[in-house]
């Protein structure tokens, strides 16, 4: 073939070559599933096995989509271009594992697709969560090369709805969750992370350790503050309860903490990046438009000075 490059397996780049990079996060997004049909064949998931693989998919299809929403970040501050490499496998993950979610409740279901119909009707958090699948679905068929030329500039436009349906996935799963949310606030507290970034680069704010540092700051109080929103309204529970609870430590830490860790390798990120950035400064490669792509590179995929 000539023009074309073929990619038949996951773990190869696109000269078909093995990609530590690629190998690693394919195994890793298998390994959920593997640990999962493991634990069901040795009858290690309780005794609701199937509700407790809906849960389980449900809550590793929110994780690796959030990934997928972190890799422009990690490119980003963590000035690491190949990340790029990995976020469509990522994306395509956590579509995989909304579809395993949706097949299981129809199992749970005993396959009764009348009543699986009625109950995503009726039920605001299912209606919710059909929705969010429907927009995986989308941005799974589109994610091909062909998909991206064929669409050209719409391509852009409908995968910005990535971001409607982490809100709608993170509510589905605050709604399912019902008494602890805990694991739900954690999550959502990493994607207003995320999208804070986000909003830093669109109004181009400086991207210094100590920008993130407040970034970091504003996340954490953000997921206090939703956690308690939620169980005020949810329960009735005095929101200052909920705020005092992230200063006990005697009992389990609370996810604005957990979210303020993870915030925190940001400004660490920027530190470490910053004296690789000045040290290539002056030996920046031409534009991609100035130079001339190999002939089995197609003409639509950015090169990589690394590569």
């Amino acid at each position: 073939m000539t023009g074309r490059t073929v990619r038949p397996l996951p773990w190869l780049d696109r000269a078909g070559r093995l990609s530590p990079l690629k190998l690693a996060v394919f195994l890793a997004c298998l390994a959920p599933a593997l640990y999962l049909a493991g634990a069901y064949r040795l009858d290690a998931l309780g005794a609701k096995p199937i509700t407790a693989l809906i849960h389980a998919t449900g809550e590793w299809t929110v994780r690796f989509l959030l990934a997928s929403l972190a890799v422009s970040l990690l490119r980003r501050i963590g000035d690491w271009p190949r990340v790029l490499l990995v976020r469509r496998m990522l994306g395509v993950t956590a579509l995989a594992y909304a579809l395993a979610h949706l097949a299981l409740y129809v199992v749970d279901q005993n396959f009764v697709l009348t009543k699986v119909v009625s109950e995503i009707v009726l039920r605001l958090y299912l209606t919710i969560g059909f929705v969010a699948l429907v927009g995986l679905i989308a941005l799974g068929a589109t994610s091909t090369d062909a998909a991206i030329r064929n669409l050209g500039p719409n391509w852009h436009r409908l995968h910005r709805l990535v971001y409607t349906i982490a809100v709608l996935g993170l509510a589905h799963y605050f709604l399912q969750s019902k008494i602890d949310v805990s694991d739900p606030v954690f999550w959502t507290g990493l994607f207003l992370l995320l999208m804070g970034w986000r909003v830093m680069r669109r109004f181009k704010w400086p991207e210094r350790p100590w920008s993130l540092l407040l970034l970091a700051a504003g996340a954490a109080l953000l997921t206090a503050g939703l956690e308690a929103a939620w169980y005020g309204l949810a329960s009735g529970v005095p929101a200052s309860l909920v705020l005092g609870a992230n200063l006990d430590f005697s009992g389990p830490i609370r996810p604005a903490w957990w979210v303020l860790a993870v915030g925190l390798s940001l400004p660490v990120l920027a530190l470490l990046r910053g004296p690789r950035a000045r040290a290539s400064g002056t030996a920046r490669p031409a534009p991609v438009a100035t130079r001339r792509a190999p002939q089995n590179v197609p003409q639509n995929v950015p090169l990589s000075p690394r590569a």
